[in-house]
């Protein structure tokens, strides 16, 4: 009884100082200095981080017949598909639906061909813009080519792409050029490519729109009456050369891919931020199935090119990212007796990001080795043709006013959920560990140090978690203790001295903890793509924090022989990992408390968050199976309490409304 009142009292001080907005005790410099005294420091968690996801990335096979290699080649193309690409029922739904076409207006190009307007539906609702720069004088066979654009603001108007398509149609190929999700005409917003997220929280793969708008455009060339299906190229730069690789590697039909300074080996990746790819580059899992490397060798028996450029100011520099991939795939070009179809172009003028002369001529000459060998008339150079490019408003497609975007998606596929309620609690719980990967871990302390500021002794901790992280935590008594509390804040450690004070003026020995991602852990640069680099090999952010509150809380209820610990969390991050920690581990967690916690994940999709905001909350399923009020009642309601503060804080976006 007596504890419960120790409890009860030190709960409502707490309340009472965070919706007062006072401090019902003097501020303490002294433990914001505490709590602030480096452990760990910044290096530890990247190069962790690094070790961890390279160590998940599989390396190529090695095969040693052509049948042994398209047996496993065929296998990864239906899983990164199934798997993958078309997760979810939606998903798979879109994939189904019927390519529907509409043609608009016939411009004149330039001398030779022209350009026919058009937009296609990559999945009901969702049109994209495009046109078809075709030959006046078509062949009877013709080669044709989807352009892909990357990361350029006016999308398929960028003056290297008309110069493409406007120099393979002047030689008889008929090129496609699409604009991308987030350029060009489809620049808005919910276009974003951090918001596909949402529709990966709600069990839909976001990749799915990505990959349809690419399939979709080779099913529209492959319409065309005089398409040769022998003869299919794409090719692109930065995002357009990732599509390239992606779509060439995991739809037969095409025969010769270029990827332009678009991709790496995810073991590159690790050790080269600047490779990090954006959410379509790294989707959940994928690295699960197969790496950039094995998708380069499924390019085995067609033809690749590529380019990298020598001084890539962006990313995907040649010195570190071609190799590997030419290490990888070229055996397996070997294997089928065409070595020479595996190519490659290091490009020095200009050298950095670019689809410029060079790299284009670069790519024509390969179009007239594979499409048009020993035809003299096929021109790999290109001549001066600028006056040929046109203004973007020249080139716009009429849309529909109402073009559905990803957060559309997102608010249509979340309305129902989450599902239907789990009945056996051992089943919830198996279903959610699965959900988030939560893994058990067991935890080796090391002390790193102690000093006291007046009445306040601290001991800092590195805490080894399982054999991959390290996490810090500052304990930190005043007198003598009467119970332990593991506390988490969004904002780190560092920010939660008002907490930390009232906490131990209620008789708490305080765990400060800094879990993945967030204060002394966090990764200082490129931090939300370096989680994202995580869900790619197979885990989730969510999964390894709440899997770290649940092993340290299992350490110190060992350590300090209380039988439990309670666990505070401040900010709305924080509080859905440790209420995830607490309804997957009960034994460790005693009491709960949510300082500003979200009502429900809606508030994610509803808010129009991305995920370079709050990687944790995009959780692939998560809101498909559970919602907040379903994680409550696994931890179970008794053992949990919200607070709700009065002082907004930049990260956590102040207090946050229950969603009625």
């Amino acid at each position: 009884m007596m504890t419960a009142l120790v409890k009860l009292t030190r709960r409502a001080l707490a309340l009472a100082c965070l919706v007062l907005g006072t401090n019902l005790w003097a501020e303490a410099p002294a433990t914001t200095a505490l709590l602030q005294h480096p452990i760990i420091g910044p290096a530890l968690s990247l190069a962790e981080l690094q070790a961890y996801a390279e160590s998940q990335v599989p390396l190529m096979p090695k095969v040693t017949t052509v049948a042994e290699w398209e047996h496993l080649a065929g296998q990864m193309r239906r899983e990164v598909l199934d798997k993958i690409v078309f997760r979810g029922a939606a998903a798979k739904q879109w994939r189904e639906a019927k390519t529907q076409v509409d043609w608009q207006d016939t411009i004149e190009g330039g001398p030779g061909y022209h350009i026919k307007k058009l937009r296609y539906e990559v999945l009901p609702g969702l049109w994209m813009p495009a046109l078809l720069y075709q030959p006046d004088k078509p062949a009877a066979k013709m080669p044709v080519h989807l352009a892909v654009i990357g990361h350029e603001p006016v999308g398929k108007a960028a003056p290297y792409q008309q110069l493409r398509c406007i120099h393979l149609a002047k030689q008889g190929v008929a090129s496609l050029s699409i604009d991308w999700f987030g350029m060009g005409q489809l620049r808005t917003e919910g276009f974003s490519h951090y918001r596909m997220n949402q529709l990966d929280l709600c069990g839909v793969s976001g990749l799915a729109p990505y990959y349809l708008n690419m399939s979709r455009g080779l099913d529209i060339l492959l319409a065309l009456p005089s398409a040769d299906a022998r003869r299919v190229a794409v090719s692109g730069v930065s995002g357009g050369g990732w599509q390239t690789i992606f779509i060439s590697s995991l739809d037969p039909r095409v025969t010769l891919c270029n990827p332009v300074a678009g991709y790496s080996s995810f073991r590159t990746r690790a050790r080269f931020p600047t490779d990090l790819g954006d959410s379509e580059q790294t989707p959940n899992d994928l690295a699960t199935i197969a790496d950039y490397t094995h998708l380069t060798g499924m390019m085995a028996g067609r033809a690749a090119l590529l380019t990298f450029n020598s001084k890539d100011n962006c990313c995907f520099a040649t010195d570190h990212a071609l190799q590997p991939l030419l290490d990888a795939a070229g055996p397996v070009f070997k294997l089928y007796g065409q070595a020479g179809r595996l190519s490659s172009h290091d490009n020095f003028d200009p050298g950095t990001h670019n689809y410029d002369l060079d790299n284009r001529q670069a790519f024509y000459s390969v179009v007239g080795e594979e499409f048009f060998p020993g035809d003299k008339h096929f021109a790999a150079t290109e001549p001066p043709m600028e006056t040929e490019v046109k203004k973007p408003e020249q080139l716009a497609v009429v849309l529909p006013a109402a073009n559905t975007d990803f957060h559309q998606l997102a608010l249509a596929l979340s309305k129902p959920l989450p599902g239907p309620a789990i009945k056996s609690p051992k089943a919830a719980r198996g279903k959610l560990a699965a959900i988030v990967k939560f893994t058990t871990h067991a935890v080796a302390a090391s002390q790193a140090g102690e000093e006291t500021r007046g009445d306040v002794h601290a001991t800092y901790w590195k805490l080894r978690i399982g054999d991959i992280w390290t996490v810090p935590v500052v304990e930190l008594v005043k007198g003598e203790p009467k119970g332990t509390t593991l506390l988490v804040a969004d904002k780190g450690r560092g920010s939660a001295t008002a907490e930390v004070d009232a906490l131990l003026a209620g008789g708490q020995r305080v765990l400060a903890l800094d879990p993945f991602y967030f204060g002394e852990s966090k990764i200082v640069a490129r931090d939300f793509l370096h989680s994202l680099l995580v869900t790619a090999v197979g885990d989730r952010p969510l999964g390894i924090q709440a899997s770290e509150v649940a092993a340290v809380a299992r350490w110190a209820a060992g350590q300090f022989k209380t039988g439990s610990v309670d666990v505070s969390a401040v900010g709305p991050r924080s509080s859905t990992f440790a209420l995830v920690a607490a309804a997957l581990d009960r034994h460790p967690i005693g009491h709960l408390t949510l300082t500003n916690p979200m009502a429900s994940l809606h508030e994610v999709i509803d808010g129009d968050l991305s995920v370079s905001d709050k990687p944790e909350l995009f959780c692939f399923g998560l809101l498909e199976s559970f919602d907040l009020p379903q994680l409550k009642q696994m931890a179970g309601p008794e053992r949990v309490s919200e607070l709700h503060s009065t002082v907004a804080t930049a990260e956590s976006g102040g207090p946050v409304k229950s969603k009625k």
